[in-house]
Parts: C-alpha cells; sequence; structure tokens
C-alpha cells in the first residue's frame, strides 16, 4: 500500500480536500464539501475517472461530511493500493507562536485555539477540520501549515505598528501578513524556473485573486508583506478594501449610526473590487463591463493597477531593489492586462514588458520582461495544497524515525 497524504482547508461552511501522492508530489484527486453544517451538505469528488456526488452527508457537520466523504473514497482507495499516512490542515493563523508547520497534539492546538481572537472567523472552522480528521482517522498524524507562519522572519520595524505599546504586549497587535504557503511555494519555484538560489534574489512575489498580498522576500525569507493584523489590510482585494485611513469607521459610525461589526463587514465584503465599480469582484466581470464603457469598472481597474504597482514599489525598499517580480493567483496568472499595466507603472525600476511573452501566457510559468531587462517579472502558477501534503509528509516522516 503506497502511503497518501490528504490535504484539508477546512470553512465554516465549506471543506476543500486533495489527496496527494507526496513521494511524486502528484494530485491523485480532490474535491469540495459545500453547506457544511446544514441538512443540504454535499459534496463533490473529482477523480481521474470522473466525478462522484455525494449527497447522504448525514447531519453535515464537519465530521459526518468527512466521514462521509472518506467512506465514498474507500473502495477507490483500496482499488488504488493507497492509504492515508499523514492528514495536512489549512490554518489560517499561527499568531506569534508558530514560525513554521508542526504535528498537531493537545499542546499545539491549544495553542491554536488561543489565536482564535486573532481569526475569530477562521480558526474556529480549522480546528473543527481538525478535530473531525481525529476522530475519523485516530491513527493518523494530523500537521498544521500556518498561512502566518512564512511571515514571521519579518524584521520588528516591519511588523509592529506604532500604537500603544500594551496593544501588542497583551493584545497581540501587530503585522502578521497571510497567503504565506503561497508566497513561500512561487518564491521558491521561481528560484528553480531561473535556476538561481532563493538567497541570491531580492524578490517580490504577488499574490493576486479574490485576495491580495504582496511579500518582499530578501536572503530566501520573508521580511515584509502587504496584509496585517487581519487579511484587510494592503492592496485592493475583490471585496476588501485594502488600506483606508483608520478614522473610516469612526466617521462612518459618527455619520450614519452603524454599528462598527456593520463597518467591518461592509470593508471586509462590500469593497474592493465589487465597492468600486458595482459590478463585481471577478475581475473578468468587471473587465467586461469597462470594455463597454463603464466609467466605474474603468476607475476599479485604474486604482487596482495604481495600488498594486505602488505597493511593489514601496516594498522594493524592504528588499533593497528588485531581481525579480513573480505574479500568481487566479489574477496575476492570468489577467495579462493587469500585468502589463503594472510593469509600465514600474519602469523606472528596470522592468521591461515583452509584451508578445505576457500576451501568451495564461496559467503558465513563464519570463514576460525582455531579456535585457533589469529585472526579471514572471508568472509562477502557485500550488498551496502542494506546500501542506510536502510538509505533511515531511513532519510525519521524521516523527517516525
Amino acid at each position: 500500500m503506497s502511503a497518501t497524504v490528504l490535504v484539508l482547508n477546512s470553512g465554516s461552511s465549506s471543506v476543500k480536500f486533495a489527496l496527494y501522492d507526496p513521494e511524486r508530489e502528484q494530485e491523485l484527486l480532490s474535491g469540495i464539501a459545500e453547506r457544511v453544517g446544514t441538512p443540504r451538505a454535499s459534496a463533490t469528488i473529482r477523480l481521474p475517472d470522473g466525478e462522484r456526488e455525494l449527497t447522504d452527508l448525514g447531519d453535515g457537520d464537519h465530521q459526518a461530511v468527512l466521514s462521509r466523504v472518506l467512506s465514498g473514497l474507500g473502495d477507490w482507495l483500496d482499488e488504488q493500493g493507497h492509504h492515508i499516512a499523514a492528514v495536512g490542515h489549512r490554518l489560517v493563523h499561527g499568531g506569534e507562536r508558530f514560525h513554521s508547520s508542526v504535528v498537531l497534539d493537545e499542546e499545539t492546538l491549544a495553542a491554536v485555539r488561543d489565536c482564535i481572537p486573532l481569526a475569530p472567523l477562521h480558526n474556529p472552522a480549522n480546528i473543527a477540520g481538525v478535530e473531525a480528521a481525529q476522530q475519523v482517522l485516530p491513527e493518523v498524524p494530523q500537521v498544521g501549515v500556518f498561512d502566518t507562519a512564512f511571515h514571521q522572519t519579518m524584521p520588528a520595524h516591519a511588523y509592529r505598528y506604532a500604537v500603544p505599546p500594551e496593544w501588542y504586549s497583551d493584545l497581540g497587535v501587530r503585522r502578521y501578513g497571510f497567503h504565506g504557503t503561497s508566497h513561500r511555494y512561487v518564491s521558491q519555484r521561481a528560484a528553480e524556473f531561473l535556476d538561481r538560489p532563493l538567497a541570491e534574489l531580492r524578490m517580490i512575489t504577488a499574490h493576486l485573486g479574490n485576495g491580495c498580498s504582496l511579500t518582499a522576500i530578501r536572503d530566501g525569507v520573508s521580511v515584509d508583506t502587504s496584509m496585517g493584523l487581519t487579511p484587510l489590510e494592503g492592496v485592493v482585494m475583490g471585496t476588501r478594501s485594502g488600506d483606508v485611513d483608520p478614522g473610516v469607521p469612526g466617521y462612518v459610525q459618527d455619520r450614519t449610526g452603524a454599528e462598527l461589526e456593520q463597518i467591518t463587514l461592509d470593508l471586509n465584503k462590500r469593497s474592493g473590487l465589487l465597492g468600486l465599480s458595482g459590478v463585481s469582484n471577478d475581475m473578468r466581470e468587471i473587465r467586461a463591463a469597462a470594455d463597454d464603457g463603464d466609467p466605474d469598472a474603468r476607475l476599479a481597474l485604474e486604482v487596482f493597477g495604481y495600488r498594486l504597482a505602488k505597493y511593489i514599489a514601496a516594498l522594493a525598499v524592504a528588499t533593497e531593489g528588485v531581481d525579480v517580480l513573480v505574479f500568481t493567483g487566479g489574477i496575476g496568472e492570468n489577467d495579462t492586462q493587469i500585468r502589463a499595466e503594472v510593469l509600465q507603472r514600474l519602469g523606472f525600476l528596470g522592468l521591461r514588458l515583452d509584451s508578445g511573452a505576457n500576451d501568451a501566457l495564461r496559467g503558465e510559468p513563464g519570463v514576460i520582461t525582455t531579456e535585457d531587462s533589469p529585472v526579471t517579472a514572471l508568472v509562477i502558477p502557485t500550488d498551496e495544497e502542494l506546500v501542506i501534503a510536502r510538509d505533511a509528509h515531511q513532519l510525519t516522516t521524521e516523527a517516525d524515525r
């Protein structure tokens, strides 16, 4: 029987999963369970020979969903000669405690619970996924891979806010950063693609999807990033505002009487590209509207591109110059116009766009700058699940030695 790693990304109402062959670093299957926590919970499993739909998921909680999914896979796993040797979990927030991925036991899981105030919408659901896997696969080791861990190498001058000191010492108010597994993966993959040592590259990685973040990487580690205490800080995103004046919530509250909870929800769910365009949070729909002459959609694209280029230029301070700029994520991998606009705005840094190469690249790795460009820009498709599978395999293999 060959050992495989199950990767789980557990949200409050959905569970994404994938099964990996860790030796070949190959995804064997993937799927998603939706409407978790309701009687209408269902799952779709994508196998090499087609999809399977599962609708009989019991009471619909995380444990029932995972149990039913694994039960539905039992025959296939036996036929293929696979067994699950480890489970890797995406965990959003590890606070200052976790600088790397860890095997989850009672102590480490208690520390993840301590981070719930820092990620009240995400960590409880992540923990529910871990507990479900412990119940369904009690003999299989569980590994936590944190979105925040990659950024724990940031120096204090990059992560501290200029706020009362007890906010930091007592409440943990500082910049943590997110999308760490993606930034880690694409930075390593970019160095491999260019056949250059990662530790010698001054690199900025741009993860651009519905959530967007940038990371400055020097000497192979994160030295600054755009997201902060929460994923709300930074560049404009699909529905998140990115940076706004900290006085905005108080001003809106004074003028409208809205509760802080509602204002925070608006900044997270009704802002960003959606708020600017009034059309959608989907870049493709906004671009179509802009092409049809919608002025708000055009403005949304202009603000997105401008703020993105501005942040990249700012992060060049952290890297003390730039050798490589990497685009990844749904927008970064596929939107040729955004990439072109950003490179044109950053021409003063030495980025010279190869329009033909850029136009030809959609969802594939490749360089989009000219051969004589002092700074290399490239596209690297991300694979966060593979990072989780690698870490889970490595940690559990080491534990067995």
